[in-house]
């Protein structure tokens, strides 16, 4: 059974940091592309940031320069670094991972940018 477990999100100040982690379970993470989204409320879900099971990684315009994805193959974990949030960063964040077991996605964590 693949599972993808979200942790990390909440609620931060404008300019303030979270740290977003991802647990995979079920699949054999070093061979799987893991990826963060998003959502905010009315809009459609973006690619946040992608790191692929070669160590390759891509992002967002919206977001360059101040996220930073990382993955740890001893753990299965996937890791989203955001720095200078800001209130356009509010959105339910959603690890996926796709791979020769398929595609699957975590329940999604609520990240608030607010003062």
């Amino acid at each position: 059974q693949v599972q993808l477990v979200e942790s990390g999100g909440g609620l931060v100040q404008p300019g303030g940091s979270l740290r977003l982690s991802c647990a995979a379970s079920g699949i054999v993470f070093r061979l799987n592309v893991m990826e963060w989204y998003r959502q905010a409320p009315g809009k459609q879900r973006e690619l946040v940031a992608s790191a692929s099971s070669g160590g390759s990684t891509r992002y967002a315009d919206s977001v360059k320069g101040r996220f930073t994805i990382s993955r740890d193959n001893t753990k299965s974990m996937v890791y989203l670094e955001m720095n200078s949030l800001n209130p356009e960063d509010t959105a339910v964040y959603s690890c996926y991972t796709g791979g020769p077991q398929g595609s699957y996605w975590g329940q999604g964590i609520q990240v608030t940018v607010s003062s």
